[in-house]
């Protein structure tokens, strides 16, 4: 059955779909986008379903975002994405503003016992019957005119996400159709909390095993190379590569020959570089003891692998009982912030990254099975 596709290509036209759109109980929303050469998105297209039409939005021609942003704050209208965390960035980044109430259709087939993580195509396969073509989405979406097929591609996401939503909804009782709201609800939270470069050195896998002093350059490193990708929208390992930090921040080079030697260090790093980063490095290592940032915490002994073996238990016992992909109850960060709160003897505190449902259902249960 081919699908009825609408353009939207002017400010005009996309205000008075908005409007017609935020008279809707739902909308499916999707994006295509280039992220080849830029720390941003660019968008290419946005896609819009209802269940009955397909509107393709041309962002290229689009100048005034703010009745979309009034449609996706529109707390009447359910959003419908698929594996949206990207999607939600093109949002953030075209009109400041992000979808609630969010029903992820990812999320849905995994409280459905459906399948955890499932692809789009895999999904609309599952539930709907349908085997969509090969993907474009490593096609260029910012050329114009787009072909044909990428035209068709882009329309089938929109239309079938629309029917997937239409088909999952019944499915899901009260309560599991609260959590996947509250799930994304969570997922919006996570988008607006944007990287604070001071804080990005945390991440890094072998902080831990630097010194205080260390870890004053490698906080300074990861924070510089935060900032230099955004500002030049490029990729953080295009700025430097990930692999350098470490040891730069470890053996902190004085010269750039040194600086040249560093493992992973791109020769281009150093020219267009090379003598920021050794001030940054001599700037961050002379900082008086009190500017250092406390240690990084240790990796868990691999004596606490049981104990968390035990917490996923609790979890799978639950995931079993209510028929919700196991790797949906309990994530891995959370019960390494209880272990951590109280390992090896306890007392033990449930974390704060341990919330809402999750919480209320298995937060007692979690404590109980660490005091056995």
């Amino acid at each position: 059955m081919a699908i009825d596709i609408q353009w939207i290509t002017d400010d005009a036209s996309l205000a008075r779909h908005c409007a017609q759109w935020q008279r809707l109980p739902f909308v499916a929303l999707d994006t295509e986008f280039m992220r080849v050469d830029t720390f941003y998105p660019i968008a290419g297209l946005l896609q819009v379903g209802d269940g009955q039409t397909a509107y393709l939005i041309d962002p290229l021609r689009i100048d005034d975002w703010k009745p979309f942003a009034a449609l996706l704050e529109d707390t009447g209208v359910t959003k419908v994405l698929h594996a949206c965390s990207e999607d939600l960035e093109v949002f953030l980044r075209l009109t400041g503003s992000l979808p609630l109430p969010l029903f992820d259709t990812q999320l849905a087939a995994g409280y459905l016992n459906i399948g955890f993580s499932m692809g789009y195509s895999r999904l609309v396969q599952e539930v709907l019957n349908l085997e969509l073509p090969k993907g474009e989405t490593r096609s260029d979406w910012l050329q114009r005119p787009l072909s044909d097929t990428q035209i068709s591609y882009a329309a089938e996401d929109a239309q079938h996400l629309a029917e997937l939503y239409c088909a999952l909804l019944p499915r899901l009782a009260a309560e599991k159709l609260a959590w996947v709201l509250e799930d994304g609800a969570e997922l919006v939270i996570n988008q607006r909390r944007e990287v604070d470069p001071d804080e990005a050195y945390r991440e890094a896998k072998l902080g831990w095993k630097l010194s205080r002093q260390q870890l004053s350059v490698l906080r300074a490193l990861y924070a510089w190379r935060e900032r230099q990708a955004r500002a030049r929208d490029q990729p953080r390992n295009r700025v430097i590569r990930e692999h350098c930090l470490w040891p730069m921040a470890r053996f902190q080079p004085d010269n750039n020959v040194a600086l040249a030697r560093i493992e992973d260090m791109h020769p281009k790093t150093v020219r267009q570089d090379g003598e920021t980063l050794l001030t940054i490095i001599r700037e961050a290592g002379q900082l008086p003891p009190e500017a250092w940032p406390e240690p990084l915490p240790a990796p868990l002994p691999l004596e606490a692998a049981a104990l968390l073996k035990t917490l996923r238990a609790v979890g799978q016992r639950e995931g079993e009982r209510l028929h919700i992909a196991p790797e949906l109850m309990l994530k891995k960060k959370p019960l390494e912030a209880l272990l951590r709160s109280g390992y090896p003897d306890g007392p033990w505190q449930l974390p704060d990254s341990l919330r809402g449902w999750r919480r209320e259902l298995m937060g007692q249960a979690l404590l109980a099975a660490l005091e056995k």
